[in-house]
């Protein structure tokens, strides 16, 4: 009977302990400033081809994360993961924006309630991010606050 309450309370203990990390990482990640909510799948090519005769995008690859802008690149971080380093760094330079558009069909689910799906491409990898309107409207401006010189491709 002692030996249940110990391991029921280690149990609890350490579920505690892992959300409150889980707390702290996504702290010290805004602590810096400029992040928001962007959901990415990254290599659409691959699952769009496999897609295609569906006739819609499905909700498959979607991973929820935070983006946060550091400098000429942005960092994407993964919600749900204990890693202190960025998933994904996307230089500015390197992006390009192909198309904008609205979820549809299962993709509603799996994204928040009112996220636009951008197409892009970096470095040759096809990509989507889903953000807010004003975080899409945000990442635009930084994308076309770029530098002199800087190639900027925003559709």
């Amino acid at each position: 009977m002692v030996l249940a309450l110990l391991v029921s309370g280690a149990v609890v203990v350490l579920v505690l302990l892992g959300l409150f990390v889980f707390g702290l990482r996504r702290r010290l990640i805004q602590r810096a400033g400029g992040t928001f909510d962007c959901s990415l799948r990254w290599d659409v090519t691959v699952r769009g081809e496999q897609d295609a005769a569906a006739g819609e995008p499905s909700g498959k690859g979607w991973v929820y994360g935070v983006a946060r802008y550091s400098g000429d690149r942005v960092e994407w971080f993964r919600v749900f993961s204990y890693a202190p380093r960025p998933r994904r760094l996307l230089e500015r330079s390197a992006i390009e924006v192909i198309a904008r558009r609205t979820p549809q069909g299962e993709e509603e689910l799996a994204l928040l309630s009112d996220a636009v799906v951008l197409a892009c491409s970096h470095r040759g990898t096809q990509l989507e991010l889903a953000m807010s309107e004003d975080a899409l409207t945000g990442f635009l401006a930084w994308l076309e606050a770029a530098p002199p010189g800087q190639r900027v491709n925003v559709a």
